[in-house]
């Protein structure tokens, strides 16, 4: 692992930088999860082609220091990745966020896209109100989830999710939750269509039919439908998430 001192957070981040070829690819990991965790067989799959991947586990999650002090709120978080970003002094990337992380994604490429080559937002966040897990974490508050929410939680989940779950700060996990429930402004939504860069959306066979990816088709936005996979496609068919996302890169 690498690691740089994110002024942002008041922590060390840590992210991984797989060689390949082109362009490197920056992972940004959804809420509960870890790139460390979630990423590895995707970039690894032949289907992404041997390219360069940097996988980032945001502070509270993975093999990131845990700051009790930190907001964890997607805008902080995204000036974390821009500071990661200019650590490594790149000149052109490509950026994917899944979930939480492809809200996450969506404002870093608002504030840096001069040097983004594209966005790939897998199932993002796109206005307020969170989804089936946010808003349950949400609606307890913070002390209550941090001394046994958090656990029921872990206790009843039986898929891979539980291992990255497990790798999260309480607090962390409660506060992005959120986050995504009180949203932002401009929304996800109205920032991903600003953007000049290319954008494509991924969505899992299994999560459709959904009210935000019709209404990011009526807008002209290129959606790809992951096959037999649902929410979780980094581990329900990596296969085709790696190929989905070097066939983006291919075309930009």
């Amino acid at each position: 692992m690498n690691s740089f001192y994110s002024q942002q957070a008041g922590c060390t981040v840590r992210w991984q930088d797989l060689p390949g070829h082109g362009d490197p690819v920056v992972f940004i990991h959804g809420l509960g999860c870890a790139s460390s965790y979630e990423y590895p067989r995707v970039v690894c799959d032949p289907q992404f082609g041997a390219r360069r991947a940097i996988l980032i586990d945001l502070p509270g999650s993975g093999y990131s220091d845990k700051p009790e002090h930190f907001s964890y709120r997607t805008c902080d978080q995204a000036q974390v990745v821009v500071e990661l970003l200019t650590h490594l002094n790149l000149d052109a990337f490509w950026l994917y966020g899944h979930s939480m992380g492809g809200s996450i994604a969506i404002e870093t490429a608002t504030l840096i896209q001069h040097r983004l080559r594209g966005l790939i937002a897998s199932e993002p966040n796109f206005h307020a109100g969170g989804g089936m897990f946010s808003r349950g974490i949400a609606a307890q508050d913070e002390t209550t989830f941090i001394e046994s929410g958090y656990a029921a939680m872990l206790a009843a989940e039986t898929s891979p999710w539980a291992g990255c779950l497990g790798s999260n700060a309480p607090y962390a996990v409660w506060r992005g939750a959120s986050s995504l429930v009180a949203g932002v402004q401009p929304d996800w939504a109205a920032q991903f269509l600003a953007l000049k860069c290319p954008v494509t959306l991924l969505f899992g066979e299994l999560s459709l039919p959904d009210v935000e990816a019709a209404e990011m088709q009526r807008h002209g936005v290129k959606t790809i439908v992951i096959p037999r996979a649902g929410h979780s496609m980094s581990w329900e068919n990596p296969s085709a998430l790696a190929g989905a996302i070097s066939g983006c890169l291919s075309e930009g």
